[in-house]
């Protein structure tokens, strides 16, 4: 999955794009705004996060020219401008979210999972990875064209690694989606619902991302 990076001071796009190379994505990164709107119409482009001070263009200009454009790419607005009046300009202009600097990776990160969340299932309620096929109204699972049985805890956790196919989830997140909360950083529950899944779906589907979490690789080998 692409996204555009937006930054023109180097520390900062390089820190962003280290950090979310390490949990799947494509990274592109422009430090100018004649470069973003050129980078911002690509075909593919999943996301822009948009600084707002650039040493061309305001950050606003290139929103309201890509909007402008008929571009429907999500903005995600990164910016030390963190007034109301600035936010309450960027919404209206068309930004989908608004984070202010100095900023936590974490939430950064979490905000660019919202709007990259899948909408509704296709027809039917399937929701297909790779060979892993889940019913989201039966919650059946199968791969490999194997019936797989699972518990509501490992469907709950398979639909979450299934939502966001080749991108690296923390532990921490696997416990927000699947558990619907923050447990201790330090419990196995994780590891061990992912060794579950791993027995019950067979061959190795969730990759291990070593200091990171976990992955569900759609061309397991």
């Amino acid at each position: 999955m692409k996204l555009l990076v937006v930054e023109d001071e180097p520390r900062i796009a390089s820190f962003l794009a280290k950090g979310l190379r390490a949990h799947g994505y494509d990274i592109e990164w422009a430090s100018t705004g004649r470069e973003a709107l050129q980078l911002g119409v690509e075909p593919g482009l999943a996301l822009v996060i948009l600084d707002l001070r650039l040493p061309d263009l305001d950050g606003l200009e290139v929103l309201a020219s890509l909007r402008g454009s008929g571009a429907t790419v999500p903005v995600l607005i990164l910016s030390a401008r963190g007034r109301v009046d600035d936010r309450v300009r960027g919404l209206d202009l068309g930004a989908d979210d608004y984070l202010a600097k100095p900023f936590a990776f974490e939430e950064l990160l979490a905000r660019v999972r919202a709007r990259l969340r899948p909408g509704p299932a296709a027809p039917g309620g399937l929701l297909r990875v790779g060979g892993i096929c889940l019913d989201l109204q039966t919650r059946q699972v199968t791969a490999g064209g194997r019936k797989a049985n699972l518990s509501a805890r490992e469907f709950t956790l398979l639909r979450a690694f299934a939502e966001h196919p080749e991108q690296t989830l923390s532990r921490q997140e696997l416990l927000s989606m699947a558990w619907g909360t923050y447990f201790d950083p330090q419990t196995n529950l994780v590891d061990v619902y992912v060794r579950y899944l791993r027995r019950k779906l067979g061959g190795p589907v969730i990759e291990t991302v070593r200091g990171i979490g976990y992955r569900l690789r759609t061309d397991p080998r």
